[in-house]
């Protein structure tokens, strides 16, 4: 597919190419072989947690419903101000068309605002969108939220509960944020 495509010209490039995986996908994907680095995590938002915190900005080919997916949930980070990052998408033969034209459409029907428009960068070349990447400043409206634990979105939601012992020695779960 896609990102085997550009990790083979990556590593031809003599660059750097690092792999984010959950565990449970191991018995249905490949990963690449030959890439510099692999990350093996618990789960999907694990995955996307921790591809956030160590990118320096997202481009997005086209792709299905998991493409989709990852590139809204980045989106929604920088809306809310849990990442400054840059969020593009490569724009091949037209491919993104639609998608933006339905951005505009829930711009004017007052579902998004035309601030958060700003937020989205497009383009056909990618010299030209990479260039743009490196030099994007966010919409003056976006304030981002303070004292992040890492450079991106917390990576709370999906942790496992502690097991623990009660005072007569019985193994339970206690809940995440719960005050014992």
């Amino acid at each position: 597919g896609l990102m085997g495509a550009l990790a083979d010209a990556a590593l031809a490039e003599d660059g750097e190419v690092i792999g984010v995986m959950p565990r449970a996908l191991l018995t249905r994907e490949i990963a690449h072989p030959e890439i510099t680095r692999i990350h093996l995590v618990t789960s999907m938002h694990r995955r996307k947690a921790l591809m956030s915190s160590l990118s320096d900005g997202f481009l997005t080919l086209p792709g299905g419903y998991g493409t989709l997916e990852e590139f809204f949930e980045t989106l929604t980070w920088a809306q809310l101000g849990l990442h400054t990052k840059p969020c593009a998408l490569l724009d091949v033969a037209g491919f993104w068309d639609d998608l933006l034209a339905m951005i505009e459409t829930q711009i004017g029907e007052g579902f998004a605002r035309d601030e958060h428009r700003q937020l989205i960068l497009s383009g056909e070349d990618p010299d030209e969108l990479l260039d743009r990447m490196a030099t994007y400043i966010p919409p003056g409206s976006i304030d981002p939220v303070p004292d992040l634990p890492i450079d991106g979105p917390p990576v709370h939601r999906d942790l496992e509960p502690a097991a623990t012992l009660d005072g007569i020695g019985t193994s339970r779960r206690s809940e995440v944020g719960s005050r014992e």
